[in-house]
């Protein structure tokens, strides 16, 4: 419902922002506008995009916790998509996601929303796996299997729990 109403709403707000705008100034310097954000956005994006990569590389090496990275990269993605969208209220969301502190903002709205935990460490580092709601970590329960091949079983109806 909320992307079916992101698809409506967008839009209508794009149509009204270059219709108030381009009547302010012109077409051409309208049009000027739109082609300069999304040139400069590109620029920007790759950017911050490097840094980043670079960033994740390095948490990857020192084992650290990975998201923060990973969110960057996601946002600056999100960013560059809505860069090249042509309009104005896409550009401002756009160039709002590039600016660090929303980015760092929007992060820690998101941890308060869903919980983020270490569920162990394997050959590459420690794993990490989340819970939507914060307080349903509490029906969690942890627990290791081993799956038994069948035909090295000791025998049909013995387990080897009781003996013979």
């Amino acid at each position: 419902m909320w992307l079916f109403l992101a698809f409506l709403i967008v839009p209508l707000i794009e149509i009204a922002l270059f219709i108030q705008i381009g009547g302010l100034i012109g077409l051409w310097p309208t049009l000027a506008i739109v082609v300069a954000t999304a040139v400069i956005g590109t620029m920007l994006v790759r950017s911050q995009g490097l840094a980043t990569l670079s960033q994740l590389r390095g948490s990857m090496e020192r084992f650290d916790d990975p998201s923060q990275p990973l969110f960057d990269g996601a946002m600056i993605l999100f960013a560059g998509a809505l860069l090249l969208t042509p309009g104005f209220f896409t550009d401002a969301v756009g160039f709002a996601l590039l600016t660090p502190a929303v980015r760092r903002g929007l992060m820690s709205y998101l941890k308060r929303h869903v919980q983020f935990f270490q569920t162990g460490t394997g050959q590459g580092g420690p794993t990490y796996s989340y819970s939507r709601n914060p307080s349903a970590s509490d029906d969690l329960i942890e627990g290791e299997y081993e799956e038994i091949d069948p035909d090295k079983s000791s025998g049909p109806g013995n387990s080897g729990w009781t003996r013979h």
